[in-house]
């Protein structure tokens, strides 16, 4: 099945996953805060006013639930990198973030995002290491791709080795822009592949 991202609805936000709503497939949507999450969901969903956008970093809290096509789930994820009471939400995001990856039996593909104009940061990196060891399929998201210059572009792969000692393939990243309708075709080829494998 083909899902063409047309029926689109928030359903609900949690903390707990006892809290999560009917088990369809997932896809989750990670990455630090203000990295454009809540952007690309609403591009890929052509839905301005889906998922609350902010430049305001930190903004989302919470595990956010939306509906897709009645099949499926988008997860926004909070943001990890930003928050003015580092101590407690640091505790507080590791803890729901850990219950939500144990053992998600509907979990299909993580993808994770990573701002295209700077180097990926030690929090990027711990995550991207987070990642690997919890053996989900995912797939990394250059954001922004439209703000950058022939020069930032050409740097994306070099950056990439450098912060994850591996080479950049383009199948397992991509550049994406809200504004540049072939990358979030690309997109939503790749999540289709996903939630069609058994």
């Amino acid at each position: 099945m083909v899902y063409p991202f047309k029926n689109a609805k928030f359903i609900k936000s949690i903390v707990s996953m006892k809290d999560k709503p009917s088990s369809l497939k997932e896809i989750v949507i990670v990455g630090k805060s203000n990295v454009g999450k809540s952007s690309l969901i609403n591009a890929l969903l052509n839905n301005n006013h889906l998922a609350y956008t902010s430049s305001k970093p930190g903004h989302t809290r919470l595990l956010n639930y939306y509906l897709i096509d009645n099949c499926f789930y988008f997860v926004d994820c909070p943001g990890y990198g930003y928050s003015a009471k580092k101590d407690v939400d640091y505790a507080f995001y590791g803890e729901m973030v850990e219950n939500y990856f144990k053992d998600n039996k509907y979990l299909k593909l993580v993808i994770f995002l990573l701002d295209s104009r700077h180097i990926p940061s030690s929090d990027d990196i711990d995550f991207y290491n987070y990642l690997k060891s919890m053996n989900y399929p995912f797939i990394i998201l250059f954001t922004k791709g439209d703000k950058l210059n022939m020069s930032m572009r050409s740097k994306i792969p070099s950056n990439f080795k450098t912060a994850f000692k591996e080479e950049y393939s383009k199948e397992k990243a991509i550049v994406v822009s809200i504004k540049n309708k072939k990358s979030l075709d690309d997109t939503k080829e790749i999540i289709n592949k996903y939630l069609s494998e058994d």
